[in-house]
């Protein structure tokens, strides 16, 4: 294998990552936003050694010719692995964190609380999924008993007739991901992945404000939606504020 392919194997992994996160949005489905801007400086300063390792590269080649009149250079074989995840990046796109991930993890521990605001008279009441979960189980002021609240994110089949509206949340990438989730009850249940806004009221089981509450809501309404750009976050439905 002839030197100059290490360079080509740099700039596809250049172009590869520049298409996922220059030019489209797909680095969302394996990192956070804020991480973009790296993935670029990345992209580029792999496209640019790429360049520069071929120009180089030719022009080394034309002295061994000259003096040599053969080249005998090389890459160890183990550098054609690099091929794959170029050509993935360039060409297919592995599919975003979903429903299949979420079923197969735990929900995540919500930090414990014990002064809770005054819920705002809103209604529907816009709430993250871990602001619900804490309201549930550890408001012993049970502010959140029959009040209509407004929460979105994708669809983890349950079976049972229930399903659970899910959030995953990453803090750096895809490999340290971790799910909040809300059993729903009651209407039909959308398919696997969609993106969803749920209105309804807590759905009544053991003892408001402690471990024993279910997490989960009684359907009123479920509606598709578009998956919003903060979907790898605990967010706020766009366009709310933040209730505590």
């Amino acid at each position: 294998m002839r030197r100059s392919l290490q360079a080509g194997l740099l700039l596809l992994c250049g172009l590869g990552l520049l298409q996922i996160s220059l030019f489209t949005d797909l680095c969302l489905r394996y990192v956070k936003e804020g991480m973009r801007p790296l993935l670029i400086a990345s992209g580029v300063v792999l496209v640019l050694l790429g360049i520069a390792g071929a120009l180089l590269d030719r022009r080394k080649g034309d002295e061994e010719q000259h003096h040599h009149g053969h080249d005998h250079s090389g890459l160890p074989r183990v550098s054609w692995l690099l091929l794959l995840p170029a050509l993935s990046l360039l060409f297919y796109a592995p599919p975003a964190l979903g429903a299949y991930t979420a079923a197969r993890q735990p929900a995540k521990v919500i930090a414990q609380r014990s002064d809770f605001d005054p819920l705002p008279s809103t209604s529907p009441l816009p709430m993250t999924l871990s602001d619900f979960t804490s309201r549930v189980q550890q408001d012993r002021g049970q502010a959140i008993n029959g009040r209509t609240v407004l929460m979105t994110g994708i669809v983890t089949p349950h079976g049972g007739g229930s399903w659970d509206l899910t959030r995953i949340i990453i803090n750096c990438c895809a490999a340290d991901a971790q799910s909040v989730k809300v059993r729903i009850y009651g209407g039909t249940v959308p398919p696997a992945n969609s993106w969803v806004s749920v209105t309804g009221t807590w759905h009544p089981g053991g003892r408001l404000g402690t471990r024993s509450a279910p997490v989960a809501l009684d359907a009123l309404t479920v509606k598709k939606i578009a998956r919003p750009l903060n979907g790898y976050q605990d967010a706020l439905p766009l366009g709310s504020t933040v209730t505590r």
